[in-house]
């Protein structure tokens, strides 16, 4: 297989003894630890849930990472192109912070239904986030070049995606579990189109003469075991960053959106920002193509696989910010992007100065809002 290595291959034992597992073993322990002491009244309870908050996303990125470094791994060996793992593939695998908190959110929603304003306004803040200011980080930091199937295909796609989930969540007042299956199926449909048509994709991005380096250095066991280990772990920190985000927000007197939208969808989208960096290092196009395939994922996947686990519905504590900041916020970003996208199939810096400043206007909002200077 070309780009495949050979040499070294490790194997489990290997693997157990890599600093990845031990720092999330680390990690592991330390939120254990800390969640013990906090219960046993030791600690402050709002410092000790600070803390408990950042171990939890640190753990949830890292584990991410297992995941998704396991599952390239395997598709590798299954022989599948660089271009059709980039879009499904790393995309979900980036994307899992969001689905587990989105899901492990849902289930909760019957004893605290706040909680849905939470895995609502994480989702949305996620998409902003990933569009606005680590967009605008990646193409600050170098300019780069759009291919027109990319904005024909996938853009028109993560608009509609962002659309139609924002249409279902305000009509019938809930997202539903029917509207959920619909949007889970329209992902698996957009998944299932893009491996039929892998050739012709695969084609299209070679004439752009980018190739992913094709890493092999683990056996199919140590890839099998990552996969594994990332998906317990991830779960594991998705459902303390839910539980710590939700006592945050009855601590200080905050809406649950709010925590959604800056600590939870910002700390979850931190996957695809080291991704998205580091193929912007390489001047890779596929940072767009993974932030974009990102924001497919979570309108779709991530949020109707959560309304599946429990209908989805905002309380009136966070509608009015929801629907009159956020998600219009969301909408503003998008299609700002897909605006300068179109514009000569290029980004340049100043875009991404730009899309920077469209996030810190909305962060200056929030803030307005919260301080009662913006009435909603």
């Amino acid at each position: 297989m070309e780009g495949e290595e050979t040499t070294p291959v490790m194997g489990i034992p290997q693997l157990v003894l890599s600093n990845t597992l031990v720092l999330n073993g680390a990690l592991f322990l330390g939120i254990v630890a800390l969640h013990g002491l906090v219960e046993d009244n030791r600690f402050d309870s709002n410092s000790a849930s600070i803390v408990l908050l950042c171990l939890a996303l640190v753990l949830l990125i890292k584990s991410a990472d297992v995941f998704i470094e396991g599952a390239k791994g395997l598709a590798y060996r299954a022989g599948l192109p660089e271009v059709v793992i980039g879009l499904t593939i790393v995309s979900i695998g980036t994307s899992l912070p969001e689905i587990l908190v989105t899901s492990t959110a849902a289930a909760d929603i019957p004893s605290n239904p706040e909680i849905a304003d939470l895995a609502i306004g994480g989702i949305f803040g996620s998409i902003l986030v990933q569009i606005t200011l680590i967009l605008g980080v990646v193409v600050a930091f170098r300019g780069v070049k759009i291919r027109p199937s990319w904005l024909k295909r996938d853009g028109v796609i993560m608009f509609s995606s962002i659309g139609l989930l924002t249409l279902f969540l305000f009509t019938g007042g809930a997202l539903s579990r029917i509207e959920g299956l619909i949007l889970m199926s329209l992902y698996i449909g957009y998944v299932y189109w893009l491996l039929s048509h892998r050739e012709e994709i695969l084609e299209d991005e070679l004439s752009g003469n980018e190739r992913v380096e094709r890493r092999l250095n683990r056996t199919t066991a140590s890839y099998a075991v990552m996969v594994t280990l990332g998906l317990l772990l991830a779960l594991f920190s998705a459902h303390h960053l839910v539980n710590v985000a939700s006592g945050l927000a009855y601590a200080l007197n905050v809406p649950h959106a709010v925590i959604g939208t800056t600590v939870s969808g910002l700390g979850t989208s931190l996957p695809e920002l080291a991704i998205a960096f580091m193929a912007a290092k390489r001047s890779e196009g596929v940072a767009i193509g993974t932030l974009i395939g990102s924001n497919i994922t979570d309108p779709l996947l991530s949020v109707g696989l959560a309304a599946v686990i429990y209908p989805l519905a905002l309380t009136t504590s966070s509608y009015a910010l929801t629907t009159y900041l956020i998600i219009p916020a969301t909408f503003v970003g998008t299609g700002v992007a897909l605006l300068m996208m179109r514009s000569q199939y290029e980004f340049k810096r100043w875009e991404g100065v730009v899309l920077i400043l469209i996030y810190v206007v909305f962060l200056a909002l929030l803030l307005a809002e919260r301080q009662g200077v913006l009435v909603l």
